[in-house]
This record gives C-alpha cells, sequence and structure tokens, in this order.
C-alpha cells in the first residue's frame, strides 16, 4: 500500500484535506495547534487503496519541537511515496520555507496551494505554472473546505508515486556552503553511520548546528566528522554563522519565486476579520469581552440543555430502569443480579447520562467559536498576562484543548520549543476543568444552585485557570527557572462555523464521553457495586459493607473540607480511575442506601450549599485521572513527575478545599 504524507503549517487547511481524502472524523479547529500527532486514514481509488498520513502541524522541519520531529521523521524514517505540502495561499512566503525544507530532503512532493478563495477576496494573485516551474515539483489550487480541487490534487500525487525520479532541490547557500556541504557529504559516505538519513541532507543539517543529528553522529561514535565540521567552518570567509547564512538563502530563493509568481495589492485590503479583530483583540477590552462570552455561553447551557433537555433525558433513564427491574422480576432473576442492573448499572452510569444534554450544548457552542477562529484570539488576548507569568503563550493553547480532555490537552504540549515550557504546562493542565468532570459540577449545582447555574460553572471554570496559571509562575520561578521563549502565532482570518465542522467537534467530544461510560465506567460501577454488598449477609451499601469499610478509613481525610462521609470519600476515590465515576459512584450508593431517591435529592440531605461548593473544588482541583496520569508519564518519560503531579494536585485540592469550607463557618455560612 503507497503512502501519502500530508504536512504544512498549522491552520493551513491541512486536516481538512486529510478528512477530505478519508472520510474520517477528524477534528478540525480553526485554531493552530489542533494536530499534536500524526493521524492515519485510507483512501481509495480504482481499488487501490492508499494510506494517507495527517502529520502535526509545522512551520519547519528542524527538531525544536516534538511535533518538527515526529513529522521529520516520519517523512525521513518511514519515506512516504509521496508528501502532498499544504500552503496557505494568503501566506506563500512563510509557509513556503517549510517546503524548501523539504526539496533539501530529496522527497516527492505536490503542493496544494490551498485557501485560494480567500486570497482571491485579498487580491492576491498566485500565478499557478510560474509557481510550479520555479519550485520544479506540481502545485495544485484547492479550496479543501469547499473540496474544491482535491480530486485533481489527489490524481496528481498519484501520478507523482509511479514515478521513479526524485525531487532535487534548487537552492543554492552561496559558493562557501555549498562547497562545506560537498566536503561533509563525502566524509560521512566513508564513514561507518548507519542511518535513514540521506548523506547530503545530513551535512546540511551538522551545518545548520542541528542538536538532534549532532547528538546521533556522537552516538555513532564518528565524531571525526566534527572535526572536519570546525576546519571547515573555520577555514570559510564568511564571517557568518553558517546556519544564519543557510536561512537567508532560503529566503532569498522564496523572496525570487514570490516575486515571479504573485502578484499582491500596493495597499493591503483590510478585511472583515482586520475590522472584528480591532475590537475582540482590543489592548483592554479583548479579556472582558472573552470573559461575558464565556459566562454567556454556561448560562445558555443550562437555559437550553437543563431547562428545555434534561428532564427528557431523565425521565428517560428513569423509564428504562423501571421497565429493566420489572423485566427481571418477571423472569424471576435473581435478587443479586437486580440489584445490579437497578442501582448499579441503572443508578450510577444512568446518574452520569442524565447530563448529556448540557454536555451536547455546551460542546456546540465551544465548537461554534472554535470553527469561527475566535479561539484563536482567546490564546492572543491571554498573552500578556501569561508573559507576565512567565509562561508561553502557546501554553494556553493547551489549557483550551484541555477544556475538552486533559489527554490531548497534555499532548497539545509538544508544539512548546522549549522543555521549561513544555514540562510546566503539562503540570498545570490538570487543573483545566475537563468534559469528564461536567456531570459532578452539574449535580451540585442541579441540587443548590439551580437558578445560579450559568455563573456557578463559569466561576468553577475561571478558578482552574486561575490555579494553574499561578502554579505556573511559581513552578517559572523554582523548579523551571530560565528565560521564557516568545509567541508567535497566526491569526486565522473569520470563518461561518460549518454545520459538519461544529457537529463533529461536538461529537468528538461527547463521543469520547459515551464511550468511557459504556467502558470504563462500567467497569468501575461493577467493582465498586461488588464491594459495596460483600461480605455476604451485610446491609447492600452499607458501612459495615467492603466499600463502605474503605470509605470510612479514608473520610477523615475530607472532614475538615465539610464533606468527611465514606460516600463522598469512595466517590473521589473512584474518580482518579475516571473522573465520571464520581457522580456514577454517588448515583450508585445513595440509590442504594434510599431505593427509588433521585441522586439530586440525595446530595441535598448529605452535604449543606458550602459542603457541595468545597466538594466541587476539590474535584476541580484534585488528581487527575488514570489517562492524564499516563500521559504524564509518556510525555516527560518519567515516572516520578507522573507522582509527582499525583500528589501536588491533590495537596493543593484539599488545601483550597479546607480554606474554602473554613472560612465559610467563619463567615457564617452553612
Amino acid at each position: 500500500m503507497s503512502t501519502i504524507a500530508l504536512v504544512g503549517n498549522p491552520n493551513s487547511g491541512k486536516t481538512t484535506i486529510f478528512n477530505a481524502l478519508t472520510g474520517a472524523n477528524q477534528h478540525v479547529g480553526n485554531w493552530p495547534g489542533v494536530t499534536v500527532e500524526k493521524k492515519e486514514g485510507t483512501l481509495k481509488i480504482n481499488d487501490k487503496r492508499y494510506k494517507i498520513i495527517d502529520l502535526p502541524g509545522t512551520y519547519s522541519l528542524g527538531a525544536y519541537s516534538e511535533d518538527e520531529v515526529v513529522a521529520r521523521d516520519f517523512i525521513m524514517k518511514d519515506n512516504p511515496d509521496v508528501v502532498i505540502n499544504v500552503v496557505d495561499a494568503t501566506n506563500i512566503e512563510r509557509n513556503l520555507y517549510l517546503t524548501t525544507q523539504l526539496l533539501e530532503m530529496g522527497t516527492k512532493v505536490v503542493i496544494a496551494l490551498n485557501m485560494m478563495d480567500e486570497a482571491k477576496g485579498k487580491n492576491i494573485i498566485v500565478d499557478i505554472e510560474k509557481l510550479s516551474k520555479e519550485l520544479g515539483i506540481p502545485v495544485i489550487a484547492t479550496v479543501a473546505s469547499k473540496n474544491n480541487g482535491i480530486d485533481k490534487l489527489i490524481e496528481k500525487a498519484i501520478q507523482i508515486i509511479n514515478l521513479d525520479k526524485k525531487t532535487e532541490t534548487p537552492i543554492s547557500y552561496g559558493k562557501n556552503i555549498d562547497e562545506q556541504i560537498d566536503k561533509l557529504k563525502e566524509v560521512i559516505e566513508s564513514s561507518s553511520i548507519n542511518n535513514e538519513y540521506p548523506s547530503k541532507w545530513l551535512a546540511l543539517k551538522l551545518l545548520e548546528g542541528d542538536s538532534y543529528i549532532h547528538e546521533m553522529i556522537k552516538e555513532n561514535n564518528s565524531s571525526h566528522i566534527f572535526d572536519i565540521l570546525n576546519d571547515n567552518t573555520d577555514d570559510a570567509h564568511d564571517s557568518i554563522e553558517p546556519e544564519l547564512v543557510i536561512v537567508d538563502k532560503r529566503y532569498e530563493f522564496i523572496g525570487h519565486i514570490v516575486s515571479r509568481s504573485v502578484k499582491k495589492p500596493e495597499v493591503e485590503v483590510t478585511t472583515r476579520s482586520d475590522k472584528i479583530d480591532k475590537v475582540l483583540t482590543h489592548k483592554w477590552l479583548g479579556l472582558p469581552i472573552f470573559a461575558l462570552i464565556m459566562l454567556i455561553i454556561y448560562q445558555l447551557t443550562f437555559v437550553i440543555g437543563q431547562d428545555l433537555l434534561g428532564g427528557v433525558v431523565a425521565s428517560g433513564i428513569e423509564f428504562i430502569g423501571e421497565k429493566a427491574g420489572e423485566f427481571l422480576i418477571s423472569i424471576n432473576a435473581p435478587e443479586m443480579l437486580i440489584s445490579f442492573v437497578s442501582e448499579g448499572i441503572i443508578g450510577g452510569i444512568g446518574a452520569v447520562l442524565e447530563f448529556i444534554p448540557l454536555i451536547l450544548v455546551l460542546y456546540l457552542f465551544l465548537g461554534l467559536l472554535e470553527d469561527s477562529g475566535y479561539m484563536a484570539r482567546a490564546a492572543y488576548v491571554m498573552d500578556r498576562i501569561m508573559r507576565s507569568l512567565g509562561l508561553h503563550g502557546k501554553t494556553f493553547i493547551s489549557m483550551l484543548v484541555g477544556v475538552g480532555c486533559n489527554v490531548p490537552g497534555i499532548m497539545a504540549t509538544r508544539t512548546l520549543d522549549s522543555k521549561k515550557d513544555r514540562m510546566i504546562a503539562m503540570l498545570i493542565n490538570p487543573f483545566i476543568s475537563c468534559g469528564a468532570r461536567l456531570p459532578i459540577y452539574l449535580v451540585f449545582i442541579a441540587a443548590f444552585f439551580p437558578k445560579h447555574g450559568g455563573i456557578v460553572l463559569f466561576s468553577i471554570y475561571v478558578l482552574g485557570f486561575l490555579i494553574a496559571l499561578l502554579m505556573g509562575k511559581v513552578f517559572s520561578k523554582t523548579l523551571f527557572k530560565g528565560e521564557s521563549s516568545y509567541f508567535i502565532m497566526e491569526l486565522p482570518p473569520y470563518r461561518m462555523p460549518t454545520i459538519k465542522g461544529t457537529l463533529l467537534n461536538m461529537w468528538d467530544k461527547v463521543g469520547s464521553f459515551l464511550k468511557r461510560a459504556g467502558t470504563v465506567i462500567f467497569v468501575v460501577v461493577t467493582a465498586l457495586w461488588v464491594l459495596s454488598v460483600l461480605p455476604y449477609g451485610v446491609e447492600p451499601y452499607s458501612e459495615a459493607s467492603i466499600l463502605g469499610k474503605i470509605g470510612n478509613i479514608i473520610a477523615p481525610i475530607f472532614k475538615p473540607a465539610g464533606f468527611g462521609t465514606w460516600q463522598a470519600s469512595v466517590g473521589l476515590f473512584a474518580g482518579i480511575v475516571a473522573k465520571e465515576a464520581v457522580v456514577a459512584t454517588l448515583g450508585m450508593v445513595y440509590a442504594g442506601v434510599e431505593e427509588g431517591t433521585q441522586l439530586i435529592t440525595a446530595i441535598q440531605g448529605a452535604f449543606t450549599p458550602l459542603s457541595a461548593v468545597s466538594f466541587m473544588i476539590m474535584t476541580l482541583l484534585y488528581t487527575p485521572c488514570a489517562a492524564v496520569i499516563g500521559t504524564i508519564k509518556r510525555e516527560t518519560n518519567s515516572k516520578r513527575w507522573a507522582l509527582f503531579a499525583v500528589v501536588y494536585t491533590f495537596a493543593i485540592g484539599w488545601i483550597l478545599s479546607v480554606i474554602v469550607f473554613q472560612a465559610g463557618r467563619l463567615l457564617g455560612l452553612s
């Protein structure tokens, strides 16, 4: 099976083309940083199948960030049959820098000159034939969002696959650099280096000072190559560092091509996006507008999700529970099975599923913001605050991704260049409230704050962001000292959200939620139900059960925070496996104690408004779920940092919930 790789700058439309080719339901966001790892799909044409690989969006193919390494290693080591380089037609100069590096690799390349409609709107005229001739590779005009040019693009890519000739770089770096490259190339070819990289490309990377290649040469015991490199560099007549000369020559090459094939208006066209950004990204108004938009979304979530749709789902689950119980009784099923289905599965998982309407509505609105391009502005608006705290601006992008799930939020830190920035971003991301915590808040809001649901939910999310930023500041001054990198981010144009894109975005979040409900939470609920009815002969769901005894051991820890009951304790304990399991566990243990009692009613009897707030703060901040812990371990390649995240987040959650509860009591709150 032939392999076609897609590579391009962030927000160039690469993933949109991937979806068009494969039919995959990959999330397409109108902001940089969506693809944080390579994704795979399949295309079938004329009974022949092609593997399509969507590589991380990247501005270059150096080794400064994880996404660059992933993209470069796949192209060089896995050797795809052809690379489709997606280029934003409105920003050709910047996008072609990546193209020059692909040409240097000698790989077969086809350019998808995307967003041609937006280029036309800016009065940018591109001579496709001349651009293709100057680069020496095919260029196909596309508008991926409208599926224009996709068929021609894939047809050309398949033609290139069947050609034996590889692309040759037309770039000259000047006489001195070219000679150094040739000398190093000969030395590398005569050495014992065993690698997948072309010798000429290795020579170029050595002159550029590529740290990844330097380490590889050292590991191959070929340090004599560095002697040749240093001698050549010392003998060079240019006083400028070779790396700067190479970069300058690439841009010189790009400028020469663009001047011949691209015409731009003398006066830059003021677009609709520019006019809107004067308000939404205003120095002083940008942040309050962002906060107001999010508050409105949370308010609408309750108005639409709970008031209009919530009751329907709750009634449906109650109906299913009644019918399931009646059926099991009619077939004389064992009491234990009836208890497991009605109190374990329906009481536990059903308690989670009741809040699907609110989750659907929330992610529908967030999807609309993301598709429109506004979320990129939110990151831009937050940059000044992030820098003042010693954090990289891109950290906020990973935090926004974490609102859906902390796992991709942590993976999104791969786009950060420095280890310091990546480590801080990973360690603070668990404080960002993910979708799995949402049902917990919704239960307690419905029980105690139904008239102020939007404000309470908004406050919880804001608190999570504030704690994350505060801890980021602490880490940047203690564990990870050093200068912060500069934040350079392209703001994509505003676009009208598509129904398909928004629904796919929503389903991406909700589908993952439902999948976890049917797998992880089901396993957790089953295990807890068994513990709640054993040892045989004790009253189910009582303190005498194994579950009750475990809860009583844990409960004293949470007494200062106002929820020192065994039920709340085992709920939090289950949440370490999966946060949704907190509601599932509470739904099971309270339904079991008072059969027929709604979870919200049971919560009102077990908590006070003050202890409810304290409990929500604890669930927001304490130890992340197992999947997040595993992701931190994998991304840091360290068990120690994963354990640190487990302990320090629990400590922060416990301390703040205790402070809130005790301060509330001193103020006379209940």
